[in-house]
């Protein structure tokens, strides 16, 4: 948790507050159901059996993931199925569109509002792709425990409180089951060339992928930090590989989630939202912009 929130930070969440007020309004007209996921588990449960309930709910395997070319791909493909599953899924290196606000990573990585009929999930883009995908498991894993939190999931640390070690636990689990871990490990492998290879099978960072090593009981404790300390050096030394610029309509899909940007223009273009409340939620100035908007997000032709 985050003991003094930056005025970023919280205006990231009241801004995906009031999206999310917005969101459940819209269920509620639409007689969206509610979604059985959110809150249907307990700490006491394993982080084994959450992650295996997570994959059957938005139906992903591991070897789907493991099929996909790059960690860009596998990040796409996991929102892509957390949207379908009913997860509202945003995600932005910046506030709202002001591209002189930026969110840092050293604060936050994510938070997760939950609710179960617009739960969502918010993911600071500024982080490298890796780190965005145990994020984002690790805010999935928010939602089904049914607590909202602001986390700053660091993989290989363990959080001081339960929920997040829980939460991270689940996460790992959900991302690198040890059952497959087993089955690609390498023993002769040098632990810096075995999880550079692990993290592109299970298209994780590498820092994920030697806290799996630990837990496996691959590595002893002593050899996790050493190795740990040695990697993040090599990490903070190369660029994160946070993306900026684009095309403008799909980075409008990521920044306010296609789930939620496909309502909102829905509901404008059929006059039950103002065009003004809108361009707030967005982040646009313009109706050319909002209907263009639409037609790119297949809203209108």
């Amino acid at each position: 948790m985050v003991a003094r929130p930056s005025p970023n930070l919280l205006e990231a969440i009241y801004l995906c507050q009031q999206r999310q007020d917005w969101f459940r309004d819209y269920a509620r007209v639409h007689a969206l159901a509610p979604l059985v996921f959110v809150g249907s588990v307990r700490l006491q449960d394993s982080p084994e059996r959450v992650a295996e309930a997570m994959r059957q709910a938005l139906a992903l395997s591991f070897e789907d993931r493991q099929r996909l070319p790059t960690w860009t791909d596998a990040l796409r493909q996991l929102a892509a199925k957390a949207e379908d599953a009913g997860v509202l899924v945003m995600a932005s290196s910046i506030l709202g569109s002001n591209s002189h606000r930026k969110l840092d990573v050293e604060e936050f990585r994510g938070f997760a509002l939950a609710d179960n009929l617009a739960p969502l999930v918010f993911i600071n883009a500024a982080d490298s792709k890796a780190a965005q995908m145990f994020t984002l498991a690790h805010e999935l894993a928010h939602l089904w425990l049914g607590e909202s939190g602001v986390s700053d999931p660091v993989a290989g640390q363990l959080p001081k409180q339960r929920v997040e070690r829980w939460c991270n636990a689940v996460a790992a689990e959900f991302l690198v089951p040890l059952a497959a871990l087993r089955r690609e490990h390498q023993a002769d492998a040098p632990i810096g060339d075995q999880i550079q290879r692990l993290a592109r099978i299970f298209k994780v960072s590498t820092l994920v992928a030697l806290r799996r090593l630990f837990d496996a009981r691959f590595i002893d404790e002593a050899t996790l930090w050493q190795s740990y300390r040695d990697e993040l050096a090599r990490i903070r030394a190369l660029d994160r590989g946070g993306t900026g610029g684009g095309d403008f309509y799909r980075t409008l899909g990521a920044r306010t989630g296609r789930r939620f940007a496909r309502a909102v223009l829905s509901s404008t273009l059929e006059g039950q939202t103002l065009f003004q409340d809108a361009f707030r939620m967005l982040g646009v100035r313009k109706t050319a912009t909002l209907y263009q908007a639409a037609r790119e997000l297949g809203v209108m032709l």
